[in-house]
């Protein structure tokens, strides 16, 4: 899915996916995680967004330079794997809300919430 990484500055170690992509007019947006490391051996996990062209996924439309999610709070610092923020899923709500459940440093279960437009522009660097 992703080939062109430039402008991705907080995941050069490695990505994954995340939660199942969420339709919209403007196209598939994706949430996945990033991987960056810190003083060589002490990896952070973060969340990012991309935003996939609708009729053909394989093209993407847009993807944000910075993280929507980074580790920061104590309980996704500390736990069985420190600094980590990890996507399992979101649920879209009617008024366009989004659940993002997340798991915090691979001990606790979380949610965030924001929103299809906040994802987009996030998309679109905004």
């Amino acid at each position: 899915m992703f080939r062109n990484w430039e402008g991705i500055r907080w995941a050069w170690a490695k990505i994954g996916p995340g939660a199942v992509p969420i339709k919209t007019p403007e196209g598939w947006v994706c949430i996945f995680h990033g991987v960056r490391t810190q003083c060589k051996a002490h990896f952070v996990y973060q969340l990012g967004v991309c935003l996939l062209d609708l009729k053909d996924p394989s093209k993407v439309k847009a993807m944000s330079q910075d993280a929507i999610l980074i580790p920061e709070e104590q309980y996704e610092l500390v736990g069985q794997t420190p600094s980590v923020v990890f996507t399992c899923g979101a649920v879209v709500e009617d008024d366009g809300e989004v659940k993002l459940y997340y798991g915090g440093a691979d001990t606790v279960q979380c949610v965030a919430t924001t929103s299809v437009k906040r994802l987009i522009d996030a998309c679109y660097n905004r």
